[in-house]
Formats: C-alpha cells, sequence, structure tokens
C-alpha cells in the first residue's frame, strides 16, 4: 500500500532535482548532485519504495515530453533506469509505461533517440526475466567466472601524481578500500542468488531466511547456485512468448530456492538477525593508479587482460598473452626498422646457428663465435587472412568509417566502430583519469600511443574495449605556478570539464561538483562514520557515472610540428588537445647598442610572424589566408570558449588568438596599441621573420615547453591506422594521390572519446 508521505516526500525531491537542473538556486551550486544521489539511498534503504518513484518519474517524463521540457528528459531516464535496477519488484504494466516512453523518443534526435533505444531494450529484456540487468551489471563489474555471462569490466582510476596532492591520493584510496570492504566475490554471488529468488518468486520467496542459508554453505556450493541463476537467466528460448519465458525462468530459480530450503542447517538461526532490510547493488571493481610511467596505461590494459580466463575462448587468449612481453608493444612505423623479437620459429632455419652436438647452453658457445653468426632480421607474426590484420575494424572514433576531418560539428553519441569480422569482446576497461586539463592532455598522449601501437599489431582492441571518463578535481596552487607562461588572462584549469558541463546539464550536476568536493575530502578528520559504505558520495557518484555514463563526446587531437633556432636539432613532433600557447622570450641583445639615429623613438615589443592557414567558414568551406603581423605572442584554443555566441562554440577548428602590435602615429610621434585577433582554423602554420624565437607550451603542462622554437606548424592528427595504410597505398601507386583501397573507409582523424551521461544535448 502506497504511503501518503513518501509519495509526498518523492514528488519534493523530483521537483527539486528539475529545479536545479534549471539552476534557479544559487545555493544548490555548492551541492549539485547531492540530491539525486540522496534519492537514490533512499531507495537502497527502503527498496519496497522503488515501485513509488518510478510512477512518479514516469509521470514527469510523460509530462516533460507533452510540454516539450527536452531538457529535463534524459537526467528523469537516467534516475528512473538506476531506480529500476536498484527495485526488486515491479508491476508489469509499469514496465509497459516505461516501454512506451522509450519508444516515443526513437522520433527525437540524437542524444534521445539513442538513448532511447538503448533503455527501450533495457527495460524488455527486464520485464521478461526481472533482475536480469542486476545480475549481469554485478556478474561483469564484480569479475565473477561465468560460463553463462562471460563479460568483465573493470574501472581504472589514474591520477597524475605531479597534479594531485599524496593527501587527495590517499583519502580516494581510503574510500575505494572502504567499498571494496563488503563486495568479495563470494557476497557478491549471495546477492546475485538472493535477487533473483526475490524477482522470480516475488512474495514467495523469504529472503532474510535464504540469506541464512547461504552463508553457512561452502563456497563450492554458493557458486554452483550462482552458477545455474546465471544460466537460468541467459538461456535462449527460441519461439517463446515473454509470458512462457518468464514462467520458464522462475520454474527454474523455483528449483533452486526450494533445494536450498530443504537443505536448511541447524546453525541459520544465528545469522538471520545479521540481514539488511534491502540487497546492495555493489560498487564495481576499482583499481587506483598513480601515473607515473608513459605506457602505464598500456601495461595495466595488458594485463586485464592477463586476468583469470571466464571461457575456453578466454582460455586461448590467456595462453597467447603468456608469451606476450612488453618490449614487443612498441612498434613504431615512423622509423624504418626496430628491434623485433621473432614469434614464428626459435631457430633461423640455417645449419650452421645450430648447437653443435652436445652443446646445450650457450656459455659453450665462444664470444667470437656468437658474432661470427648471422643474425636474423626482425619480422611480424603473419595473420591468418586479411581482415584479422586490419586495425581499422577495432575502434575508429567515427562509427560509420566516415572521415570527421571535414565535419563541421563535434561529434558525440556515437559508437565505437565494430568490427566487420564478428569478434565478442569480452572485456571492458572503463579508464577514469582525475585531475584538470593537464591530466587530459596526458591522456590524449597515451591514447595517440595505444592507437599507434594498435596500428601495426591489433591486439588488444580486438579484445578489449575502452571507455574514457573525466572527473575533474583542482586544487589550490601557488600564485607563482597560476602566472607561468600567461599569454593572456589566466583561463580556467577545467575547460574540457566546463565545456562538459554546458552541453550536457546531467554531468554538470553530478560530476562537476566532484571538482572541489574531492580536495575537501581529503581535509576531512578521519572518523568511524566517514568509512562507513552507506556513506561514500565520491565513489558513488563515480559508480553512477561509469554506469549511466555511455554516450561519447569526441575531441580532435591536433599534431604539431616545432623547428628550432638551432640548425643541428631536429624538428620535433608532438599533440596537443586543448591549447598550445606560444610567448616571445626575452632576447639578451639590447637596442642600446644601436646608433642614434637608426634608433627608434619607441621600442615595439613583439617579433614579425607570417602566418598562413586554411580560415574555417560556417558554410564548411575552407578559405586560404596568408597575413603578416607582428605579435608579442599567442594562444590556439581548440576548446571552444563560452563567450563565443550562438552554436559556433560546437566547431570542430581552433580558435587562434593572437596578440597583434599595432603601430600607430599621432601628433605626439609614434606609438603603438596591442590588440587580440582571432582566427578559426584547422591548419595553421606561424614563421618568425627575426632572428628571435618564443616559448611554446601544451596543454597548460610546465612539463611539455620547448624553447627556442622559430616556427610551428598545426593540424588535425591522424588516425595511425590511417596513415599507415594510405604509406602502403602509396608504396604499390605512387601516383595516386588519393585515398584509395582501405583507406577510403578508414576514420582519418583522431577523436578521444569522453563519455557523459548524454553526450551533447542538442
Amino acid at each position: 500500500m502506497e504511503n501518503p508521505e513518501v509519495e509526498s516526500d518523492f514528488l519534493r525531491s523530483v521537483h527539486a532535482l528539475l529545479r536545479e537542473l534549471d539552476g534557479h538556486h544559487p545555493a544548490f551550486q555548492s551541492e549539485r548532485g547531492m540530491l539525486r544521489w540522496t534519492l537514490h539511498k533512499k531507495i537502497e534503504r527502503n527498496p519496497s519504495n522503488g515501485v513509488l518513484l518510478i510512477k512518479i518519474l514516469v509521470k514527469e517524463l510523460e509530462r516533460a515530453e507533452r510540454c516539450n521540457y527536452r531538457q529535463y528528459i534524459i537526467p528523469l531516464l537516467h534516475t528512473l533506469m538506476y531506480t529500476l535496477i536498484k527495485t526488486p519488484s515491479i508491476p508489469d504494466d509499469l514496465y509497459e509505461r516505461v516501454y512506451d516512453f522509450c519508444k516515443k523518443l526513437l522520433t527525437l534526435p540524437k542524444p534521445y533517440c539513442t538513448i532511447g533505444l538503448d533503455y527501450a531494450q533495457q527495460v524488455k529484456r527486464e520485464r521478461t526475466i526481472p533482475g536480469i540487468l542486476y545480475q549481469r551489471m554485478v556478474s561483469a563489474e564484480q569479475s565473477i567466472k561465468n560460463d553463462s555471462y562471460p563479460f568483465q569490466e573493470k574501472v581504472f582510476m589514474f591520477a597524475d601524481p605531479d597534479l594531485l596532492s599524496r593527501a587527495v591520493c590517499r583519502a580516494l584510496i581510503d574510500e575505494i578500500r572502504a567499498a571494496q570492504t563488503f563486495q568479495c566475490a563470494r557476497s557478491c554471488m549471495l546477492y546475485v542468488i538472493e535477487r533473483a529468488s526475490q524477482t522470480a518468486l516475488k512474495g514467495h520467496c523469504d529472503v532474510k531466511n535464504l540469506h541464512g542459508i547461504l552463508q553457512v554453505k561452502p563456497l563450492d556450493v554458493i557458486e554452483h547456485c550462482f552458477q545455474q541463476v546465471m544460466a537460468a537467466a541467459t538461456a535462449e528460448h527460441k519461439g517463446r512468448e515473454m509470458s512462457a519465458e518468464y514462467n520458464q525462468y522462475a520454474e527454474e530459480v523455483g528449483k533452486i530456492y526450494n533445494r536450498l530450503l530443504s537443505e536448511k542447517e541447524k546453525d541459520v538461526q544465528k545469522v538471520e538477525a545479521e540481514r539488511s532490510q534491502g540487497i546492495p547493488l555493489p560498487n564495481p571493481n576499482i583499481s587506483f593508479h598513480l601515473w607515473r610511467d608513459e605506457d602505464q596505461l598500456w601495461k595495466e590494459l595488458v594485463l586485464f587482460l592477463r586476468s583469470p580466463s571466464q571461457s575456453s575462448e578466454q582460455d586461448s587468449v590467456s595462453g597467447e598473452l603468456d608469451c606476450f612481453e612488453f618490449q614487443d608493444l612498441v612498434p613504431d612505423y615512423e622509423h624504418g626498422e626496430w628491434t623485433r623479437f621473432s614469434v614464428l620459429s626459435n631457430d633461423s632455419g640455417i645449419e650452421r646457428d645450430l648447437p653443435m652436438a652436445g652443446d646445450e647452453s650457450p656459455s659453450s658457445c665462444s664470444v667470437e663465435a656468437e658474432h661470427s653468426r648471422l643474425q636474423r632480421k626482425g619480422c611480424v607474426k603473419k595473420k591468418g587472412t586479411s581482415l584479422d590484420s586490419l586495425p581499422f575494424l577495432q575502434s575508429g572514433c567515427d562509427g560509420r568509417g566516415a572521415k570527421p576531418a571535414g565535419k563541421l560539428h563535434r561529434k558525440s553519441g556515437g559508437s565505437v566502430m565494430e568490427p566487420i569480422v564478428p569478434m565478442k569482446r569480452l572485456h571492458t576497461a572503463r579508464v577514469l583519469v582525475l585531475g584538470d586539463d593537464r591530466v587530459l592532455g596526458r591522456l590524449a598522449q597515451a591514447y595517440y600511443s595505444l592507437r599507434k601501437r594498435e596500428s601495426r599489431r591489433a591486439f588488444l582492441t580486438k579484445r578489449l574495449k575502452v571507455e574514457f571518463y573525466y572527473v575533474p578535481v583542482v586544487e589550490e596552487q601557488p600564485a607563482s605556478s597560476k602566472e607561468e607562461y600567461a599569454v593572456f588572462d589566466q583561463t580556467e584549469p577545467c575547460e574540457i570539464a566546463a565545456y562538459l558541463g554546458r552541453v550536457d546539464p546531467w554531468y554538470e550536476n553530478n560530476i562537476n561538483t566532484l571538482c572541489h568536493m574531492i580536495p575537501k575530502l581529503a581535509t576531512m578528520p578521519s572518523s568511524p562514520s566517514k568509512m562507513a559504505v552507506s556513506e561514500l558520495f565520491i565513489i558513488d557518484v563515480i559508480a553512477y557515472y561509469v554506469r549511466l555514463g555511455l554516450q561519447p563526446v569526441f575531441f580532435q587531437v591536433y599534431a604539431v610540428k616545432l623547428s628550432f633556432n638551432n640548425g643541428t636539432l631536429e624538428p620535433v613532433e608532438d599533440i596537443f588537445l586543448i591549447e598550445l600557447s606560444a610567448t616571445l622570450e626575452e632576447s639578451n641583445s639590447s637596442r642600446d647598442g644601436l646608433p642614434m639615429k637608426k634608433k627608434p623613438t619607441v621600442d615595439v615589443p613583439g617579433m614579425d610572424l607570417t602566418l598562413s592557414y586554411k580560415k574555417v567558414l560556417l558554410s564548411n568551406r575552407e578559405k586560404e589566408e596568408s597575413v603578416s603581423l607582428r605579435s608579442t605572442g599567442l594562444l590556439m584554443k581548440a576548446i571552444p570558449s563560452n563567450e563565443i555566441e550562438g552554436k559556433d562554440y560546437d566547431l570542430v577548428c581552433l580558435h587562434v588568438n593572437i596578440a597583434e602590435v599595432v603601430k600607430t602615429s599621432n601628433l605626439s610621434g609614434r606609438s603603438y596599441s596591442l590588440t587580440t585577433n582571432t582566427i578559426r582554423t584547422r591548419n595553421i602554420k606561424i614563421r618568425n621573420t627575426e632572428h628571435r624565437s618564443f616559448t611554446v607550451r601544451l596543454d597548460k603542462d610546465s612539463r611539455r615547453v620547448y624553447k627556442n622554437v622559430v616556427s610551428i606548424e598545426v593540424c588535425p592528427c591522424l588516425e595511425p591506422s590511417y596513415c599507415l595504410q594510405k604509406t602502403k597505398n602509396k608504396q604499390a601507386n605512387p601516383q595516386e594521390e588519393e585515398d584509395v583501397g582501405l583507406a577510403k573507409y578508414l576514420p582519418k582523424a583522431l577523436l578521444l572519446p569522453i563519455n557523459t551521461f548524454a553526450g551533447i544535448v542538442q
């Protein structure tokens, strides 16, 4: 029976959520995200109230769709689905209303139709087999060995120790450990068995009694019951109606439940009172990493694939991983040759290379003999078919294989390109980085390195899905570091987080609120209640983010080539994601040594530059431009700022702000003024015409500073697999200029996907 007081409380909370989305209450700015977290905590404490909350959310969704309040739809829908996963028993008519609403979203543009289709499929599956979403989520997130649903997920939390203090890292580690205290594999299997019995048998299941029985069972019995429950939920009943499939599932779960009750032991009564009121949803498996090594992301992903196998298919993968060395994972197609170990055979097939009879140890051969032997040239393992070796089949950022470099607007909500050859990727790595924009610049470098490795030898992407998440964290910095290399007014340290908050209000409310809350967590005094599982706000929000934040926003990665005034130094190639700033270096030479007649009356700052670029227009045309000017510095922004009017902020292009020195003449003599010019481009070349140089900094990171630079070339970074394929085509057809063969279908530009709750909301 519904409680009017509870209904009124839920209704007030939901309306407060909607007012928070509108931003009408400035008092909520410092506590955004708390309303949603508090609302879901109420359901965890009393899951029977979940049905009442779902009814309220469905009414609000229908009203938002009827009144065209689209800004409410996605936040309310995410709140509803998370409540649905946590609620054990939902009436069939309520499932029908949710399913019908999700189908209505298919007529709306992205991201509404994308999210509506995904949730419609989940609701239909949950309606057929109640509790299946909970079972699969727990099984995958905890990597529980399971033959029926052999998927594994893991959250990799990366923190740069140069950007976050030791206290913040320690506080995060303590929360992760506290969250994982009561979510061992045994406990999670118990939760799945209890939840399956509760949803399948409804009022005929005594959850407390079942919990007491399972607590005294040995681990092998619990594993067997878990396997049976998962097999019953994932069994295919082709040709059956929805009701018949549910009846079959309920019958199989009822057999497991009755068998456990018949084996009830005497000491069950001791643990019955320890059972909490609801069945909790364990937090995902999270591992914390201090990002010290440049190749650490790659190594952690390989180690994740080395984890214990779940099926016969994964057993063969583990066997291949055992002989897969890290030094074999460093290909670089820009160099002609590199050292590799052979993976085809251990001997060269040359008779003189074979050991002498009776010589079984390498020490028996002299040093001279070793040097005189013929050396075998490095080689790569041959693939069985050409399709297996195509890196473009793995995870291009454009779902249809189109080339986004020519697109005008930023992409969002697309799916990663799936391979044409069907191959199940049973592992999902959710890489979550914490920090300001500098850590995202480092993530872009690691992503480029990963794509570069995979372009030569597709290994990880054939077996592993990689998704990226970002939680902004900012600590107070000294004033000296804020002014370092400043050209213009200091911009905000989390521009990408601010941009994601503008295009996705639900990200702004739930994730951007952690920016200053996580450092506050480190300063809070420790107390016994602080580490209570029910009060872990940070980990709960991160778990909510990685579970429901499945819509990526794609960011263009830019390549830069720097030349130096020292002719003996080779040009340097690097990439950046957010910005490139260039400041004029102080000159050692002084003008005081010039003759008086040549000395100008006003010392004009800056240096003369020549700019060649392709101007980007709203008509999706590019116009060649070339200009010469005098400047004191420039700033290239890849992330559009909020000040740009209209929808221009969504342009995928560089906004180059140039501090130009304008010379003027008046009655008092010659003078100058400073003005800022802004151009929009994708490709630009900057060269100075004086014997002076400037300092370049990438992605606001003082660790990525280049000095004595005389010229800069910037263009969109190309997908390494596209570069490799085009190089092969040129070798075969030197006269062919356009993309032919497989290069025509490859994603051309390298885009970094960062997941949010909705992608870009139009």
